[in-house]
């Protein structure tokens, strides 16, 4: 990477501020579409949460649950072109959901086809029912007690980390520029109080510099308000930041290739246990929070909460030792 590159060419079409999956996209489409493009991030490439997912390219199946039919096949239409594009990340991954009612295999067994008629052409593999016996099989640590039935479907995982490098790799390769570790400090404006550029200050060398484009992206995530108080002061708050968290089990708390979705928790929400490296990544939570970190801490009550709900699913249980 061309650390210079910014320093010696004020004039750009784009300037991309950000550089998780939102920037990274928005600089790949705006270069390929032949714009002259710079993207600036003020540390790793999706250091924040483009890194920090649950490694899964769904279509949101508790969308399906709220009637949300077009965004649902949306996402599907997303996770079936992903897939394609960058089929080195991603793989297809099977869930299933432990059922301990008798009508919810039936329940979740047809839902789920209408998850996988949605997809239609780019469907991953049809859902289908299976009984105790088999359910216990693919997830061998659930619990038995009252268990009736499974439901299996397929759904995508990815490496999301390294999906933003090979995005950055690829905006490098259609002729644009990124910059890590180059920190936004401020915006540039003309006369009329149009911003036309940004101040960045190298977070290596710590020297400043000024860049100028037709168009300015804040693509800052959950640190979006931060540069729109820059160009307003009195902007106050665009964005209301939550925070979601993940714990990673050793994989004999799940010894399995099939990840567990648990379809709805005591808040109303879903939860999953999915294989990812050896280990088992269980997650995750939605809470409030004041200020967005680049080092966000889990909360108590976060950490017990995927716990308690992870123990009422596993016979070997988690706990906090």
């Amino acid at each position: 990477m061309k650390r210079n590159a910014a320093k010696y060419n004020e004039n750009w079409d784009f300037i991309v501020i950000g550089g998780g999956a939102s920037g990274l996209g928005t600089a790949l489409d705006a270069v390929t579409r032949g714009f002259k493009t710079l993207l600036l991030e003020s540390h790793d490439f999706a250091k924040g949460t483009s890194s920090r997912s649950t490694k899964l390219v769904h279509g949101g199946v508790r969308y399906l649950g709220q009637g949300d039919i077009f965004l649902v096949r949306e996402a599907l239409r997303e996770r079936g072109l992903l897939s394609q594009n960058a089929a080195h990340l991603c793989k297809n991954q099977d869930f299933v959901i432990p059922n301990y009612s008798w009508w919810g295999g039936y329940y979740y067994k047809f839902g789920l086809t209408i998850y996988d008629l949605l997809s239609g052409k780019l469907s991953l593999g049809k859902t289908k029912y299976i009984n105790k016996k088999k359910t216990l099989k693919r997830l061998p640590t659930s619990t038995p007690e009252k268990l009736y039935s499974g439901v299996v479907y397929k759904d995508g995982q990815f490496d999301d980390s390294r999906l933003a490098i090979n995005l950055a790799q690829s905006i490098e390769d259609a002729g644009g520029s990124v910059l890590n570790y180059a920190k936004v400090v401020d915006l540039l404006k003309n006369e009329d109080d149009k911003v036309v550029g940004v101040k960045v200050e190298d977070q290596i060398t710590k020297e400043t510099f000024e860049v100028k484009a037709k168009v300015v992206v804040n693509a800052t995530g959950v640190f979006t308000n931060d540069i729109l108080n820059m160009n307003n002061p009195k902007h106050g708050k665009f964005v209301v930041p939550s925070q979601g968290i993940h714990l990673v089990l050793d994989k004999s708390f799940l010894p399995s290739d099939s990840a567990l979705m648990i379809p709805k928790t005591s808040d109303g929400r879903v939860l999953f246990a999915v294989p990812w490296h050896d280990k088992v990544v269980v997650g995750t939570t939605d809470v409030l929070v004041e200020e967005p970190e680049f080092e966000p801490k889990p909360l108590q009550q976060e950490v017990d909460f995927i716990l308690q709900t992870a123990c009422n699913y596993l016979t070997k249980k988690p706990t906090r030792k």
